[in-house]
């Protein structure tokens, strides 16, 4: 049996990248190996993060580029090379063209820190805080076209308490992350992901 490749995108510090690092290095990412680091910031920390995990990383500059389809046409390559069969994103800020989300569909996903639909986009957390609401939450959903509006796969709920700053918040939010993105990489990994039109279901292991 091959191994299932994954590729991780991320942009800044790679607490994602390290939990899903982790997971694979314990035998809990379903059989999952991280075959690749894509990154925009070559002086980002989750690059160091991926050099002493030994883990390849492609790096670019997005400005040597005359455009996004022309760096992402680049991936692309990169990663059919390597044979991955899903493409994991995990704090990269840039918004995917058609030329990743068309050959990737169904094979694409994204950790968000709300309970989509509500409050997609940049801050997250501050808008969930701002808004009053008393629970908010992390969701795993597919990458479409649209910012944050993809096939919900997983989410978790966390309530917000009296006096919670978007510091403490964000500490919890991410713990979640760190346990919830792993889990349905596991998922991804052993087939257990089904997904018709904007229904997802998780398979139980048989």
């Amino acid at each position: 049996m091959s191994t299932y490749r994954i590729a991780v995108f991320a942009s800044g510090e790679g607490s994602n990248f390290q939990a899903l690092a982790e997971a694979a290095s314990a035998g809990s990412l379903g059989g999952a190996e991280i075959a690749l680091l894509v990154c925009d910031k070559p002086s980002a920390p989750v690059v160091q993060r991926a050099e002493q995990l030994g883990i390849t990383a492609h790096l670019f500059n997005p400005k040597d580029y005359e455009s996004r389809e022309a760096y992402e046409h680049e991936i692309v390559l990169r990663l059919e090379e390597l044979q991955v069969n899903l493409v994991v994103l995990a704090g990269y800020m840039r918004l995917l063209t058609p030329v990743i989300v068309h050959q990737y569909r169904g094979r694409l996903i994204n950790i968000h820190p709300s309970l989509l639909p509500a409050f997609p986009g940049k801050d997250a957390i501050g808008q969930a805080l701002e808004y009053g609401v008393k629970l908010s939450g992390v969701t795993v959903h597919f990458v479409d076209e649209g910012m944050d509006t993809g096939p919900i796969i997983a989410q978790k709920a966390i309530h917000i308490v009296s006096g919670e700053t978007a510091e403490s918040f964000a500490q919890a939010v991410h713990g979640v992350e760190r346990e919830l993105y792993p889990e349905v990489v596991s998922w991804f990994a052993q087939g257990l992901v089904q997904l018709e039109g904007r229904q997802v279901t998780v398979a139980r292991k048989s």
